[in-house]
């Protein structure tokens, strides 16, 4: 049954007539009128009889009307309740990342969201194809996503919201013959053994930019998604990877150097993604600002560094 026709019965028992019911919802009797026909069709028995001039309801219309306050009742609860959760700034937060995002973002959020009066987080890392991503945003409120700067823009239904534009740079073990150069180019790099990432995730397309530009393929010998495995392999061998400046940067003593490339300007975007309805919620908004908070460093590294890859 139509809750709007349930309240309009309840009114027309407690008015006593069309014309008040209908200056209570500002319609006109007829259309008043035309939605209890419509709820009389959903029903055995009559609900409503004239007396008179009058249109008045029967003892089925009048325990359906009661019925109708304990609804409206359920219904202001129910509204209530989605209130609360709306507003609660201490609700639980799911969000999910890629695994480079996670390893640079989940700790210092998870540190800033210590104490009470904060959101719970839920944090879950997913390592899935550039076209998986929007998918993600049905099952967690915040999914921290990555593109290459010219892939196609993640879909008009979601909100999209810039968290970082990185520079890929080329890894390499410190004991590289490239190693003590400012910069590489594509020409140095073309017969060197390469790892990239499994088919589908974002990086490769960068990968086949390098190989356009060289005019030849690229010798590619491991395939790791993983940039911190990739790093143990890099570090004891001579083999080269893209990798990208800040979230995967290497820690000191890690036999790794990240040189930027001269001749070919590669980068990715890393944005935040959610349905447009997550952002109502007062815990998603304090969540959202203090991974912005968390990035804020990253992007003023990132602004420096435009034009010099």
């Amino acid at each position: 049954m139509d809750v709007h026709q349930l309240r309009m019965l309840r009114e027309l028992g407690e008015r006593g007539s069309l014309a008040a019911v209908a200056r209570a919802f500002h319609v006109s009797p007829s259309a008043v009128s035309q939605q209890l026909t419509a709820l009389q069709r959903r029903v055995e028995v009559p609900l409503t009889e004239r007396r008179g001039r009058n249109l008045v309801l029967t003892g089925a219309g009048q325990a359906l009307a009661e019925a109708a306050v304990q609804i409206s009742v359920a219904m202001s609860s129910a509204e209530q309740a989605v209130s609360r959760y709306v507003q609660d700034p201490t609700a639980t937060v799911k969000i999910c990342a890629f695994n480079s995002a996670a390893l640079t973002y989940f700790g210092p959020l998870l540190g800033d969201l210590a104490g009470e009066g904060n959101p719970r987080l839920v944090c879950h890392d997913r390592d899935v194809g550039q076209d998986a991503f929007p998918a993600l945003a049905a099952d967690y409120d915040l999914v921290i996503a990555h593109r290459l700067e010219h892939s196609a823009p993640w879909p008009s239904s979601l909100t999209v919201l810039p968290l970082v534009r990185e520079p890929l740079d080329v890894a390499m073990s410190d004991q590289h013959p490239l190693a003590g150069q400012s910069t590489v180019g594509v020409g140095e790099l073309i017969d060197e053994e390469w790892v990239s990432v499994q088919d589908g995730f974002p990086l490769v397309s960068a990968l086949h930019s390098i190989a356009v530009h060289a005019g030849k393929p690229l010798n590619i010998t491991h395939r790791i998604n993983e940039f911190f495995v990739a790093a143990t392999i890099i570090a004891n061998s001579s083999a080269v990877a893209l990798m990208p400046r800040y979230t995967a940067a290497p820690q000191p003593g890690s036999g790794i150097v990240l040189k930027p490339l001269r001749d070919v300007h590669l980068s990715r975007h890393v944005d935040i993604l959610c349905r447009p309805e997550s952002l109502h919620r007062t815990a998603v908004q304090k969540v959202l600002r203090t991974l912005q908070n968390c990035a804020a460093p990253t992007r003023a590294n990132g602004k420096d560094a435009e034009g010099t890859v």
